[in-house]
């Protein structure tokens, strides 16, 4: 993908603007947004090399890096997500990203994402992202510079659940791990698309997610898209900074969910 001079300015200054709404340095894990990196990979994808990138040749909690402790989706969900009083209707993607969909699904199920707060929203100069899905949202009294930096707290293991990068290439049999890819993902940031947010360190996913608001290929091979909104992008784009997710729910697809004993 190449960008025009005022079209690459533009992408540093939506970019620039979620740093400024929340991010801090590189080295808190939890720190989930698109960086000042990416528009650098819009320009010159092409240049990087995937030779060291990992793959597994199944999927199960053994052979997948770094996920021993971790659900896996093992075919489809649908998640519908209550926002101010409307719905809206995610199908999450097991098939091609089994670790960040179960990952999604599994903290739907424990209610995680009910109350918390959409913290970053860009619209502005073009539509971008919607993020949201920091636990320490669910306290309004929790600094607005602090929102953006949390993750999901694992009771059992008293630490932040982090997963690892996952994107599945087109025609490849199974994702790659690890490591950010610069072969066209299966699952692409198109309007509506779904991903996990993150660091600038490839497995510091936990809980926080974001909505694409628009087609968005230059974030493609560096974030992990896992699901897309089938029903009510009308909602999402009517969501503004501060809004509250009422609930959400797994209606469809919650025995593909499994979970480790």
């Amino acid at each position: 993908m190449r960008l025009n001079f005022s079209q690459f300015l533009v992408l540093l200054l939506m970019i620039g603007s979620l740093m400024l709404g929340g991010c801090s340095t590189d080295t808190n894990a939890s720190n989930t947004s698109p960086t000042a990196t990416d528009a650098s990979k819009a320009t010159e994808a092409s240049s990087n090399s995937t030779a060291e990138a990992k793959s597994v040749p199944e999927k199960s909690s053994e052979s997948i890096p770094g996920s021993k402790n971790l659900p896996l989706l093992k075919g489809k969900a649908t998640v519908v997500m209550t926002v101010k009083g409307a719905p809206i209707t995610i199908e999450v993607d097991g098939d091609n990203a089994p670790v960040t969909a179960g990952n999604f699904v599994d903290l739907v199920q424990k209610g995680v994402y009910d109350g918390l707060a959409f913290h970053r929203v860009v619209r502005d100069p073009q539509p971008f992202v919607v993020q949201g899905g920091d636990p320490q949202s669910k306290n309004p009294k929790t600094p607005s510079e602090q929102l953006g930096t949390g993750g999901y707290i694992d009771p059992k293991m008293k630490t932040e659940r982090r997963i690892p990068l996952e994107i599945k290439p087109e025609g490849a049999e199974q994702p790659v791990y690890d490591q950010t890819i610069t072969k066209k993902p299966v699952l692409t940031h198109k309007l509506g698309a779904v991903a996990m947010a993150r660091s600038q360190m490839p497995n510091s996913a936990s809980s926080q997610f974001y909505f694409a608001l628009a087609d968005l290929g230059f974030l493609d091979g560096d974030y992990a898209v896992f699901g897309y909104v089938t029903d009510g992008f009308d909602v999402v784009n009517k969501i503004q900074q501060g809004d509250r997710i009422d609930s959400a729910k797994v209606t469809q697809g919650a025995e593909n969910l499994k979970t480790p004993q």
